[in-house]
């Protein structure tokens, strides 16, 4: 029960907002595929594989990044009591984890077509450099962004079997979003980071963050709204769209306190405004 309990905080699935903001990337871009295909079953069965891939491989992701910053982690107030910095479990046993999980995850992606398989077996080179990119950048978060929003090209792949600028106007947007809200994730650790010497962009903007995550989410709305411009009505769609919208702009009005207690609240906000972007994409089939 004890190894249980460890392997539970190890790989963060007592925090399932990683792997949503893994998942709704995906989501959104089997749900605009959907709208073209329209293949119900299809749709709802890569829906169900690339949760337990996303699922799978944030959890792989979490034991690496740990690994590798162990160092860093036992330095950090937040992180010092995470399993392998704490020492409740060797570097060892933990890259087993991470090749188990990586091969069930594996598993699920020969389930699609050569594309889509080419295309996930490129994203674990992006997956298992990203934890290195706070070392020699101050822009991990746009790294992250690339990678953590690969799932958008691979799923429209996976039911179109192809990649249409459409699908990359989508994945662009998702990148600003995610380099948005990983800036406020960024903005807990901001004086341990600087001691220690992580880089981020929270560290780099921080007289401005409020400005930076304002022209992350402007950019990221703004592909979208060009992206979706055919869509608009009086619908369902342009209501998501618009709450969707609304969830950034409450982000950025609760950021001005520059409340450092607000910074995970805020995060964590975002798993209601990748619900919503998905609904919407979705609701464009109806």
């Amino acid at each position: 029960m004890q190894h249980f309990k460890i392997f539970i905080e190890l790989t963060r699935l007592n925090k399932p907002i990683g792997f949503m903001l893994l998942f709704w990337p995906c989501s959104w871009g089997l749900a605009f595929a959907y709208s073209i295909n329209q293949n119900l079953v299809l749709f709802l069965y890569h829906l169900i594989l690339f949760f337990l891939g996303s699922v799978l491989m944030r959890s792989a992701g979490c034991i690496f990044n740990d690994i590798v910053d162990k160092d860093f982690d036992k330095k950090v107030k937040r992180t010092k009591t995470r399993p392998i910095p704490a020492g409740k479990i060797s570097v060892r046993k933990s890259l087993i984890y991470v090749l188990i999980l990586c091969f069930v995850a594996f598993v699920i992606l020969i389930q699609f077509n050569l594309l889509t398989i080419i295309l996930g077996a490129s994203s674990m080179i992006l997956a298992f450099s990203y934890p290195f990119m706070k070392r020699i950048t101050y822009w991990p978060q746009l790294f992250l962004g690339i990678t953590f929003n690969w799932g958008i090209v691979m799923a429209w792949a996976s039911i179109n079997n192809d990649i249409s600028s459409e699908i990359i106007f989508l994945y662009v947007s998702a990148i600003f979003w995610t380099l948005g809200y990983d800036t406020i994730y960024g903005a807990q650790d901001m004086s341990d980071d600087e001691i220690i010497g992580i880089k981020s962009t929270a560290i780099k903007f921080k007289n401005d963050i409020g400005l930076f995550v304002s022209f992350s989410y402007l950019i990221s709305v703004l592909l979208m709204l060009y992206l979706f411009r055919n869509y608009y009505g009086i619908n369902i769609f342009t209501f998501f769209l618009t709450m969707f919208i609304l969830t950034l702009i409450y982000q950025l009005v609760k950021l001005k306190d520059q409340n450092p207690m607000y910074y995970l609240k805020l995060f964590k906000f975002n798993n209601l405004s990748g619900l919503l972007m998905f609904v919407g994409i979705f609701s464009i089939s109806l």
